[in-house]
């Protein structure tokens, strides 16, 4: 198949994607006012404790089994090299601009997290329908393209709310350490004056005397502290458990009981286990009725969070002030760097034997470094109230510049695995 007829293949499903975008950005305008921040707001929470956590459940439980869970392990641990690349990535745009303290979190977030949740979902089974498609029959390719992009779904939903999201918490944090280290100093400060203007007015301040009135008297909290000699030998035992409450404060591990993941394992459990899966999943299983109904919810999932999204990129086009170079960055990592690591990444995990050679499971490795950044980031911005106005503006650009971006990576995968 020619490069031509695979650009024209790709280009399907990432146009699919923005004609939903665009008419969830046209909903959202003032004069529509369909999608106002409201609406958007109570269908995201809609979609974010029912739809997504039905479309993952259900579609896991249907395509996840014992048989083919132990091919699938390489799928984990290539998401999270994405992370960390991306992230570490991030963090040298960070230092090279010198970005504000209060974009850190988001900068690192955007490069470190891609749109594994639906993007996916979206663009493997349009690709399999798509005739002339290079990964065979398309009931075959959906069954098993809709079981790769599940996983990646759940896997990413975990690593997102647990790794991307203490980034950004952490970052937060520290912007308001550093807040309340400044009126400290300031604080600080005019203790400091006040304490040298009673030592100038009453001399014998700091000594018992009676020359002095009792309003020129210092307040025990101005007199220098002299500490006590401490052992500051520390044993390694003892930093060690420092080290591991420092890392615990840091990170909350109930951010990984979100719905999707919940979800996630329930949907494993049921693929994986024979009893239940017979119980629920098929034609004859006596309570096949509630996985239809978990479907059901899971298919509004693609549309509503697509349009959620197409409405909060209203706020992007309003700007912000951000930096040009952070967003170029952001936008150089996440669509030139990153899939150009992932195609080395994933070519030598085949050539040592880590992955099965299936041109389908190889495209879904490789698509994993192409995604534009997780719209989840701008939540987690909006939770801190740390960049939430820049995070429409990086959104807006990247999510603008993946319909090229997108459709030549795509391109290019599909000629590499076929």
């Amino acid at each position: 198949m020619g490069f031509l007829d695979l650009l024209l293949i790709a280009s399907m499903p990432v146009l699919k994607t923005l004609l939903v975008t665009a008419l969830g950005l046209y909903l959202a305008l003032e004069s529509v006012d369909v999608m106002g921040e409201s609406a958007r707001k109570q269908l995201n929470i809609v979609g974010y404790f029912v739809f997504s956590p039905a479309l993952v459940g259900s579609t896991l439980a249907r395509t996840v089994t014992s048989e083919n869970i132990a091919q699938l392990w390489f799928m984990p641990v290539n998401i999270l090299i994405t992370f960390i690349i991306g992230s570490a990535l991030g963090w040298i745009l960070v230092k090279f601009t010198r970005a504000p303290h209060h974009v850190k979190g988001l900068i690192l977030g955007c490069c470190a997290a891609g749109n594994l949740g639906h993007l996916p979902l979206i663009i493997i089974p349009a690709l399999c329908k798509e005739q002339g498609s290079p990964f065979g029959v398309p009931d075959v390719c959906q069954k098993y393209g809709m079981a790769y992009a599940s996983i990646t779904m759940a896997v990413g939903a975990v690593y997102l709310w647990s790794y991307v999201f203490n980034l950004v918490r952490v970052s937060a944090s520290n912007i308001t350490r550093g807040d309340e280290k400044s009126d400290a100093s300031v604080e600080n400060t005019e203790s400091t004056t006040d304490t040298k203007k009673c030592i100038q007015e009453c001399p014998e301040a700091l000594l018992p005397s009676t020359k002095c009135t009792s309003t020129g008297n210092l307040d025990e909290s101005m007199l220098p502290l002299v500490k006590p000699e401490v052992n500051s030998q520390v044993s390694t035992w003892g930093r060690i458990k420092n080290c591991l409450t420092k890392i615990s404060k840091n990170i909350n591990l109930q951010t990984l009981l979100v719905p999707s993941t919940i979800a996630a394992i329930v949907g494993f459990i049921v693929g994986v286990v024979p009893r239940i899966r017979g119980l629920l999943i098929g034609a004859g299983a006596p309570l096949r009725v509630v996985e239809d109904s978990a479907s059901l919810l899971g298919d509004a999932a693609i549309p509503a969070v697509t349009l959620i999204m197409g409405g909060n990129l209203l706020r992007g086009l309003r700007g912000s002030g951000v930096q040009l170079s952070l967003i170029a960055g952001v936008v150089v990592i996440r669509y030139i760097l990153l899939p150009v690591i992932g195609i080395v990444i994933v070519k030598g995990a085949l050539y040592f034997g880590l992955v099965h050679e299936d041109p389908l499971y190889l495209f879904v490795l490789l698509l994993h470094y192409a995604l534009p950044p997780a719209t989840n980031i701008g939540t987690m911005t909006q939770l801190f109230g740390a960049g939430e106005s820049e995070c429409s503006v990086v959104m807006l650009w990247t999510y603008a510049l993946a319909s090229v971006a997108l459709t030549v990576w795509l391109t290019i995968f599909m000629w590499l695995v076929t």
